[in-house]
């Protein structure tokens, strides 16, 4: 079993940043991806960022490329999500999640874990 917890999440104003985390506990990370997803109110969840917890490589939504960094600690076990230039656009809760090489890394129905969700709210 894997737990993740988020936490980060909060109100900003247009073009400020914020920095998700989401520690994970349980097992250990290899093989792993950990993507971030967001929902914001009548929408469906969808993808903003993975990662490759072993080697690293990252894939991005394009709506927050060039925007938005996600990394990972693997001492730590902690994945993060650094957001710059936030735009209200960007407001929703979001969640990390864990899957062990899922088919689509963007899509949301492969992960088998998930963190409660923080909320982020980008005022204008």
């Amino acid at each position: 079993q894997v737990q993740l917890v988020e936490s980060g999440g909060g109100l900003v104003q247009a073009g400020s940043f914020l920095r998700l985390s989401c520690a994970a506990s349980g097992r250990t990370f290899g093989g792993f991806v950990m993507g971030w997803f967001r929902q914001a109110p009548r929408k469906e969840r969808e993808f903003v960022a993975a990662i490759n917890w072993s080697v690293g490589t990252t894939n991005y939504a394009d709506s927050v490329k060039g925007r938005f960094t996600i990394s990972r600690d693997k001492a730590k076990n902690t994945g993060y999500l650094q957001m710059n230039s936030l735009k209200p656009e960007d407001t929703a809760v979001y969640y990390c999640a864990a899957a062990q090489y899922p088919d689509n890394y963007s899509d949301y129905r492969g992960y088998t874990y998930w963190g409660q969700g923080t909320q982020v709210t980008v005022s204008s």
